[in-house]
């Protein structure tokens, strides 16, 4: 796992950590949390707002 944790940085940090701590179940939490993150920044944007409405 270090050579991931070297190859990534901080995310590679944080995944040695899930994974050495039995926390491997929070990683599809994470995700979708950035994913809606980045959702949200992407429709303050005036131009791309359109296409994140027609998503939902």
């Amino acid at each position: 796992m270090n050579t991931t944790q070297r190859r990534f940085g901080i995310a590679g940090e944080l995944l040695n950590f899930f994974w050495s701590n039995k926390r491997w179940w929070m990683l599809p939490v994470i995700a979708i949390v950035l994913v809606f993150g980045v959702l949200l920044i992407l429709a303050s944007n005036p131009a791309v707002a359109p296409f994140i409405y027609t998503l939902f």
